[in-house]
């Protein structure tokens, strides 16, 4: 029986290139090479798509020295010094990919736009499904999904609108808010408004809204352009941070209000019409929220799986993560982060991830490892369920 041809798309634009590496490493290193022939196609920081003889060597950090004269590092993630795209991707050569339908074999088919991409068109990166490990921005948007919609290929996770959506902080909110679920008050304003007037801009927060708030750009992942403002004075600055990464902010009233933190705690959703959700964990963050250097920098943050609470609050979160998996309309996977108030103990959905850190020692795939899914079984399944919504979506019509 042939072995599946499975794509591991890594890499991408977004700031978040160097955490997908981190990602598609771990996935080359756990796969099942017995049921899968392995193709890993790279997209450097500039768009250039690479399909590279030696990606997973180079993945891995294991350099040639005929390839990179500098000391043989290992990824970390958030060290691009360590994860240099160019680096990563050197060998292999460069294809450019159409948003069309493969001719003979399911796949993605490179096509000429220059002589010197002439040996790459020969062939198409025949796969049979993609599994793009590819976080933030032109890889968890929807814009990499709707290229692999109109190639006609199966892929693993969300689709284009289950992507977009859950990208978006402010449409995200909305669909929560649309569907029950708890959410904490926001305020969206567009980086426009507030170039042209600032201080209306901040009395209108601040009329929504009590100190601390979270001011996040409404489409970054990774925590990328977030700051918590404690007062009048922070909120200026913390929204022109965040107004350099998006047009639109989204401005959270903290939990917990000045004097306590939020607990952070965290659900894994698997599956397509059928969800289900894992046991939950909770992030104790080394700094004073779990931002990117909290994420990936600095060390001291603490995964705590399961998480600390009640019967009773495992199977609300689980509940509400099923939901919010629902109500964006997500396939494949998920990630979705609660804030748990820590007197009350309300809890709060804060947002979902769509293609969550995919490391062995990533969150998502830890909280799947103690609820008795192990990593390998876990990407297994993610492939299998990448076919199901592929095979499902060919009973739709598109005309009569």
């Amino acid at each position: 029986m042939a072995k599946l041809r499975v794509g591991i798309l890594f890499g991408g634009r977004s700031g978040e290139h160097e955490v997908s590496l981190l990602s598609a490493a771990s996935v080359l290193n756990a796969i099942d090479k017995t049921k899968y022939e392995v193709v890993p196609i790279g997209i450097t920081k500039d768009g250039r798509w690479l399909t590279a003889e030696h990606a997973e060597r180079l993945l891995r950090g294991e350099q040639q020295a005929s390839v990179l004269p500098t000391p043989e590092k290992h990824l970390r993630a958030g060290d691009p010094e360590a994860t240099p795209g160019a680096a990563v991707l050197a060998t292999g050569e460069s294809v450019v990919v159409p948003p069309e339908p493969a001719r003979r074999e399911a796949g993605i088919a490179p096509f000429q736009t220059d002589a010197n991409l002439r040996r790459a068109s020969d062939r198409a990166i025949n796969v049979d499904v993609i599994f793009p490990v590819l976080h933030g921005t032109f890889g968890e948007d929807g814009t990499i999904q709707g290229l692999l919609e109109l190639a006609d290929i199966a892929y693993v996770g969300a689709g284009v609108l289950g992507s977009s959506a859950g990208m978006d902080k402010d449409v995200m909110k909305s669909l929560f808010r649309a569907a029950g679920l708890p959410i904490v008050k926001q305020v969206t304003v567009l980086r426009n408004q507030f170039d042209r007037a600032p201080k209306k801009v901040q009395k209108l927060v601040e009329s929504k809204l009590k100190y601390p708030v979270f001011v996040k750009p409404a489409n970054l992942g990774s925590s990328v352009g977030i700051s918590k403002a404690h007062d009048h004075k922070e909120l200026g600055p913390a929204i022109a941070e965040a107004a350099k990464f998006d047009r639109k902010i989204v401005i959270e009233e903290g939990v917990g209000g000045k004097r306590n933190k939020a607990r952070e705690i965290e659900c894994a959703v698997l599956g397509n019409d059928d969800p289900k959700a894992s046991v939950a964990g909770e992030i104790v963050p080394c700094k004073e929220f779990y931002d990117y250097d909290a994420k990936y920098l600095v060390e001291g943050s603490e995964a705590v799986i399961p998480a600390k609470i009640t019967k009773a609050e495992m199977k609300t979160v689980q509940r509400l993560a099923i939901a919010a998996f629902q109500a964006v309309d997500c396939t494949g996977l998920a990630r979705v982060d609660f804030l748990m108030e820590p007197k009350s103990r309300r809890i709060f959905v804060n947002e979902i991830n769509t293609m969550p850190g995919f490391t062995a020692i990533s969150m998502y795939p830890k909280m799947w490892v103690a609820s008795g899914v192990s990593y390998p079984e876990l990407i297994d399944r993610l492939i299998r369920l990448g076919i199901e919504r592929h095979e499902d979506k060919k009973r739709n019509q598109y005309s009569r």
